[in-house]
């Protein structure tokens, strides 16, 4: 065992051989939008990532579905079909799978995926000296919440769901590519939250600079309206110990990167040096990334925020 219940990571690994190890995860959760296709299609590309946020390529799928017996089958067959898809683009199949029947639904998936053993990404890598690159926008919380509530724009919803929608392959071939030092993704806990992961795994410390987080467009708006999910205070309360925030800082702009997420980005911590290898791999792969931070020795707060 490579990575287990030792140190919290993104997944589970195995190694069978000095070129194979297996990578194991589960993610599953209820409905954040309402077109049935696209809520399969984000809860497959969320339990996905965490295979790519170990370096890994998946393999194989299985299904995880709580359905309730009074609506119609022909609904959960839609949500099925926009995970399948969406493993099908990874390059992964579906190999069976197991529902129950429950009040409210549950979608997601048991993933098995591949990485050479010296090729691992873990959350305990990260150096002083490191940049930290982020590989999707922050918002997502607050935009499926503001939209639960009718008070979303429907482009809004629109956007952040083609990007909650879009695999993390491509960030992670790049990060293998690049030689990265460690990496997560981004998703219940939030950048801070799951920055302060990677922080206390490599015991350093995080300078994150926000205004270079890129935010959602309008998600703006929603945050100073104040319309977080109840997963950002949550996050907040959690983890505001171990963080300083400048006096600058702009409170909502603070609690949206609190803002718990579903399907982020990689949050990947590389050499300086290989930033350019990063870039190019990025670039041949047509997808976005953004300098956010340095990492740094550990000092008096694992994240310091400014």
């Amino acid at each position: 065992m490579l990575v287990g219940l030792g140190v919290p990571d993104d997944a589970a690994v195995y190694r069978l051989n000095d070129e194979q190890a297996l990578i194991f995860t589960t993610d599953f959760f209820t409905p954040i939008v309402d077109d049935a296709f696209q809520y399969g299609a984000i809860a497959a590309a969320n339990a996905l990532s965490d295979v790519y946020a170990m370096g890994g390529q998946p393999l194989l799928a299985l299904n995880i579905a709580a359905f309730p017996n009074d609506l119609p089958p022909a609904l959960l067959a839609e949500i099925l079909r926009g995970g399948a898809e969406k493993v099908r683009e990874a390059g992964a199949v579906i190999a069976g799978g197991h529902t129950i029947q429950d009040k409210e639904p549950k979608v997601g998936l048991a993933v098995v995926g591949m990485a050479h053993p010296d090729a691992l990404l873990t959350k305990a890598g990260a150096q002083p000296g490191d940049l930290l690159i982020l590989t999707k926008p922050i918002g997502t919380g607050t935009i499926t919440t503001a939209g639960k509530n009718d008070q979303a724009e429907a482009e809004h919803i629109e956007n952040a769901v083609q990007w909650m929608t879009r695999l993390n392959r491509a960030a992670a071939e790049a990060a293998v590519a690049a030689r990265a030092h460690a990496a997560t993704d981004i998703t219940g806990f939030g950048l801070l939250g799951h920055g302060l992961e990677i922080a206390q795994s490599s015991e350093v410390s995080l300078q994150i600079d926000s205004k270079s987080v890129p935010l959602f467009e309008g998600v703006m708006t929603y945050a100073e309206k104040w319309i977080f999910p109840g997963g950002s205070a949550n996050n907040k309360a959690a983890f505001e110990a171990h963080i300083e925030v400048a006096d600058h800082v702009p409170g909502e702009l603070e609690m949206l990167l609190y803002d718990a997420q579903t399907s982020g980005g990689l949050l990947i911590s590389l050499a300086d040096e290989n930033l350019e290898r990063f870039a190019a791999a990025m670039e041949e792969r047509t997808t976005q990334w953004w300098q956010i931070g340095r990492v740094a020795e550990r000092g008096p707060a694992a994240i310091m925020l400014s």
